[in-house]
């Protein structure tokens, strides 16, 4: 078997030929005859030609890589050297070796895998040694393959490396090999975002500058032990215009961390990672660094890149964000029932967390909790590092995974659900103001936790037979009672004159009303703060709003202190009222329109002059959506007004839905405020406010990606992101003014040198791709093919670029013509 086929670096008439057996040969294509033959003791792997021709490196399965002399004095010359680096116990293969020269003298040798069998063989390493430092870059994904970026220019002395480029299997990583340490170089696209696998997002639109500005400074101190180096890939320009505004996704990890991330572009650049493990006691030290080692420590493995799959513990996992963009409150919530109050602070604190408990159960007989135990919170004072800091814990129990979050920053108020109930806190005095049970006397599973693998399997058959008996019931009471030819015969004989003058309805599908009995009717699913008018129509006051999955909503109002007694009263909460959807369907959003039929403003905003106070003179409405219906009340009445039944008419059912302002292309100051909606089937759809009109509908996620619609978040401009896979989003827009789309150049038929130094920036060589045989050396080039757009998905774009190719096949030499890409990626974010 052949293992290795290579070019000689000067002289194109010599090839080098490996064999598995160990035998390796240098051919010449023009004499056809071997030049010279080396033969080794071991299978060989892999193979390396210095840059001058004059010594080669060969790799083997056994760990050990040899040097061999290329002169005409011996026909069959003994290796230089045979060193295995990580011996004398038996190793694994090296299955790549680079042999690099410097102008020091002292090369770089760089090589993949060869690691003992014993207690390393299932790291994935790349090794680099030079001038006596020697390191272990170990990944946390396979290793597919590496690079060195060398001097450019092909008829150089040396090959002075200046980084070291790896594609692993979850990440891409680089490494500056000219600072000492060899640092990594930080990404500027393709991050890792499954670093840690993704459990929820929140998406906050248009940062004020100040927040933007203090998240970054956060950011670049724990940017530390990344390298100045410029980021050395380059090839394309970017034609995308400067952002209009600054957005921030924010995604939360099965690790305990969040990260933040630039998303105002095509590509998101992190720019802050907060890590909540610190509150808790875990196995796992907070102030270790699991990629340090003792110089004595051999192999010297160094962990690099940011993919690390493991969680610590899965009850550190992120379920809920919430992040006010105005004052810099976060609140995060978790699989352990924890919820964590957080602000932004600029610089390190040292600081014990105050914990408070919320039992949701109040106490009722004949409930155990039969799932996971709560996170054993810190009691002293714990150093945070700049950034956002946690300064209060409230602790559900039982500890069940929070399913909603609200937070409202200027009432200083957080509320928070799980399958149990609901509660709210006030953050700035630090105490609890109520807690609600939802529980219905059947809900046994929601006892039993997302972590037991009880199952009360009795109890679906139950269920499910029950179903079956009615869904039987309910055809008897439809099917005629007398012969079925004469009864529907006559019937529509006498019908047919009333039928020419009715409007036929739609046809409806019959769906059957959910039984209180069901599991998990007192998961609450939605939560929702409001100023309006809840007992009566002469006076508005807060108000909090707590929707669940048997289609019961509940509205508290609330009574918040003027800020001069804000500390020195309490808040108070008095439940108003208790509605009841006949279908029982999960109730997924809850939204107050104002007097002019406008969605109340977010906390703050209009304080901030960015948003026009509402209309509290008019009539307030309530819309609540559930998976199946939408319905409009009037407050404070609570009389329904109008609804859209979507499972009904579509067979669809609601999985996400979010208020969205649509704004004019033409006209500035001109916008509209919509629903935008998220089926099971995947199908986006937009509902104008307030009169429930569908307006369009695309299909956008496939029916069959449960994970891809679970993930899905939209935009409070019309936008959306979801997980096409674990590791990326895929970003849509149904707002024609506010669109995101990748937009480039990659030239072909120009190359780019690159060779940094003294921290410089990317120059340009003067030299130019191979071009073809027809055109003369005094001839100006023609512009290469130039391809515009980073995705090729789009049948039109690939046809044209199709045509393009056949258009020049012509005047073109393929053979000759080389595009000068080799070491130069770009997805729209590389200038």
């Amino acid at each position: 078997m052949v293992e290795a086929l290579q070019e000689h670096p000067r002289d194109p008439n010599q090839i080098l030929i490996g064999y598995s057996r160990g035998l390796v040969v240098i051919w010449d294509l023009q004499g056809s005859r071997v030049l010279y033959h080396f033969l080794s003791s071991q299978q060989l792997e892999n193979i390396w030609w210095q840059r001058d021709g004059r010594l080669l490196v060969s790799c083997h399965s056994d760990g050990s890589y040899c040097q061999w002399p290329v002169s005409s004095d011996a026909q069959q010359p003994e290796p230089l050297r045979s060193l295995v680096p990580y011996g004398p116990f038996p190793c694994k293969a090296i299955t790549k070796i680079l042999w690099l020269t410097t102008r020091q003298g002292l090369p770089f040798t760089i090589f993949q895998g060869g690691m003992p069998r014993a207690s390393y063989g299932d790291r994935h390493c790349i090794s680099v040694i030079h001038d006596g430092q020697q390191t272990a870059f170990d990944f946390t994904s396979r290793v597919i393959d590496f690079t060195v970026l060398t001097e450019a220019d092909p008829a150089a002395a040396f090959d002075d490396p200046y980084a070291l480029v790896v594609l692993a299997e979850e990440e891409l990583v680089v490494i500056d090999l000219q600072t000492a340490g060899w640092p990594p170089v930080q990404l500027p696209y393709l991050a890792s975002l499954h670093c840690s696998a993704i459990t929820c997002s929140h998406h906050v639109s248009n940062i004020p500058l100040k927040l933007w500005e203090r998240i970054i400074a956060a950011g670049s101190q724990q940017n530390a032990h990344f390298s100045t180096m410029e980021w050395p890939i380059d090839g394309g320009t970017s034609l995308t215009p400067a952002p209009p505004q600054r957005d921030l996704l924010l995604t939360g990890h099965e690790d305990g961390t969040v990260r933040f991330w630039d998303a105002s572009g095509v590509c998101l650049r992190l720019l802050y990672k907060l890590s909540t493990v610190r509150v808790f006691l875990t196995d796992t030290d907070p102030n270790e660094n699991l990629s340090a080692q003792g110089e004595d420590e051999w192999p010297p493995l160094r962990k690099v890149g940011s993919f690390d799959p493991y969680s610590d513990d899965p009850r550190l996992g992120i379920q809920k964000i919430f992040l006010c963009k105005y004052s810099g409150y976060l609140a995060v919530a978790g699989t352990a029932g924890q919820v964590l109050v957080l602000e932004l602070n600029d610089e390190a604190a040292e600081q014990a967390v105050e914990q408070v408990e919320a039992d949701l159960l109040q106490d009722q007989e004949g409930y155990r909790w039969k799932g996971h135990e709560r996170l054993a919170a810190r009691s002293g004072p714990v150093r945070f590092e700049p950034g956002f800091q946690p300064f209060v814990l409230v602790q559900c129990q039982p500890p069940a995974v929070v399913t909603s979050l609200a937070l409202h920053s200027e009432w200083r108020l957080v509320a928070f659900g799980t399958s149990h109930g609901f509660g709210l806190f006030d953050h700035q005095q630090r105490r609890q103001v109520f807690v609600k049970c939802t529980l219905h006397p059947s809900d046994q599973l929601a006892l039993e936790g997302p972590l037991s693998r009880v199952k009360s399997l009795k109890k679906s058959l139950r269920q499910s037979f029950r179903r079956m008996r009615r869904s039987r019931v309910s055809s008897r009471k439809r099917r005629p009672a007398g012969p079925p030819g004469e009864v529907q015969e006559g019937s529509a004989k006498t019908e047919r004159p009333g039928l020419q003058n009715m409007e036929l309805a739609p046809v409806q599908r019959k769906i059957e009303a959910r039984s209180a009995e069901d599991s998990f009717t007192g998961f609450v699913r939605t939560l929702y703060f409001a100023d309006t008018y809840l007992r009566d129509s002469s006076r508005h006051c807060p108000s909090l709003w707590a929707g669940t999955n048997g289609g019961t909503i509940y509205a508290f109002s609330l009574r918040v202190p003027p800020a001069e007694r804000r500390m020195d009263e309490p808040v108070r909460a008095e439940q108003a009222k208790e509605i009841q959807l006949m279908h029982r369907a999960p109730v997924v959003g809850i939204l107050v329109l104002d007097g002019h039929s406008v969605p109340l403003p977010e906390p703050l905003e209009v304080a901030h002059d960015l948003s026009k106070s509402p209309d509290m003179q008019g009539s307030h409405q309530l819309l609540v959506v559930s998976e199946e219906q939408f319905k409009v009340f009037t407050l404070p009445k609570v009389s329904a007004k109008l609804k859209l039944k979507l499972t009904a008419l579509e067979g669809s059912r609601v999985r996400r839905v979010s208020v969205a302002h649509f704004g004019s292309r033409r006209a500035e100051d001109y916008g509209e405020h919509h629903l935008a909606v998220l089926t099971n089937l995947g199908d986006i759809q937009v509902v104008s406010l307030p009169l429930l009109k569908p307006q369009v509908r695309y299909s956008c996620i496939r029916r069959e990606d449960v994970s891809g619609i679970a993930s899905c978040v939209f935009t409070k401009y019309g936008q959306g992101f979801y997980l096409i896979s674990p590791s990326e989003f895929e970003r849509f827009s149904l707002s024609t003014k506010w669109l995101v789309e990748p937009r480039c150049l990659v030239d072909s038929a120009e190359t780019k040198n690159h060779r940094p130094g003294n921290g410089a920036g990317p120059k340009k060589a003067p030299s130019r791709a191979r071009n073809s045989g027809t055109q003369s050396d005094g001839e100006e080039k023609q512009p290469g093919l130039v391809m515009e757009r980073a995705l090729l998905s789009d049948e039109r774009v690939l046809k044209e670029i199709q045509s393009t190719l056949e258009g020049d096949r012509g005047s073109l030499n393929w053979h000759s013509h080389r595009a000068a890409m080799g070491c130069s990626l770009s997805n729209g974010g590389a200038e």
